[in-house]
């Protein structure tokens, strides 16, 4: 007698791959400070893959790890699932810490790059 155990792990590649087949023409809506930002899952997923390349071309070894210090939007969508998915850790820093805190985070991780959102820096910065 089978179990009620699904037979396919539950991974986040397995969950891209899935996205992209099955919900290709849905869209993912941003409210970013210049206005509303659209894309489709399949725009989503094309974005995704050329962003682990960026990851390969930056050097970021195959088990590296990545830190995020950024807002919820398609961007950090698509860096949440093209770390994972090229076999890197991803991890977020959050915006509300202090500096000395995130710090110590992202050098506790041994983060090889750290991926920033251009609305989080000073406004000198931007």
């Amino acid at each position: 007698m089978r179990g009620l155990m699904q037979d396919t792990p539950l991974t986040v590649d397995a969950i891209f791959r899935h996205v992209e087949q099955h919900y290709g023409d849905g869209t993912i809506v941003t409210n970013n400070p210049g206005g509303v930002t659209r894309a489709t899952y399949a725009e989503w997923a094309h974005r995704t893959r050329k962003l682990g390349g960026v990851l390969d071309t930056l050097g970021i070894s195959g088990d590296g790890r990545v830190g995020t210090f950024g807002w919820n939007s398609q961007r950090h969508l698509e860096l949440y699932f093209a770390a994972p998915c090229t076999g890197r850790v991803l991890h977020t820093l959050n915006v509300r810490l202090f500096p000395e805190q995130l710090t110590y985070i992202a050098n506790h991780a041994e983060d090889e790059v750290i991926f920033v959102d251009r609305t989080v820096l000073p406004c000198s910065g931007r």
